[in-house]
């Protein structure tokens, strides 16, 4: 039974070859794992994106002006989620650049797939309260990321 019902929207050329090549199915491989981890369940929207989208994004919602690799848009900040036995909750959105996620992976050296899985949960983390702005979450944050990746089998290169 899925934890998360997902809806996944392209509005850019998919980049993964198979296995990996329904960006529907790969989205909801890594986020699925990503909700069984930490143990919620509910709805999200993943939007996959330009660097000409995200930026506009980034500048109207957090006046940024520049592109960023990910984007999160939670429903329900600084409210406590339903109970698990209720109806799933609507989690919020994911805006993925996959203009970055290229740009990136070559960067560091790892695979697009594995780099793409990484935006989507850590755009998924911060959908469920988790975040980076001190040591401790940062280190709680990326540790769940790292440990989803390993999962699912996409390590780092």
């Amino acid at each position: 039974m899925n934890r998360l019902s997902i809806d996944v929207t392209c509005e850019v050329e998919w980049p993964l070859d198979p296995p990996n090549a329904d960006p529907q199915a790969f989205v909801e491989r890594v986020l699925e794992a990503a909700a069984e981890r930490i143990g919620v369940r509910g709805e999200v929207s993943v939007l996959l994106v330009d660097d000409g989208a995200i930026h506009e994004l980034n500048r109207t919602y957090r006046q940024v002006d520049r592109p960023t690799d990910v984007l999160s848009f939670p429903m329900n900040e600084g409210v406590a989620l339903a109970d698990p036995d209720d109806v799933d909750p609507i989690l919020g959105d994911i805006v993925v650049s996959v203009d970055r996620a290229h740009e990136q992976a070559g960067a560091y050296g790892h695979s697009l797939a594995r780099e793409m899985a990484f935006l989507l949960v850590h755009g998924f983390l911060h959908l469920n309260g988790f975040d980076h702005e001190d040591e401790a979450g940062e280190r709680e944050m990326f540790g769940l990321q790292e440990e989803i990746l390993l999962g699912i089998g996409l390590a780092r290169s």
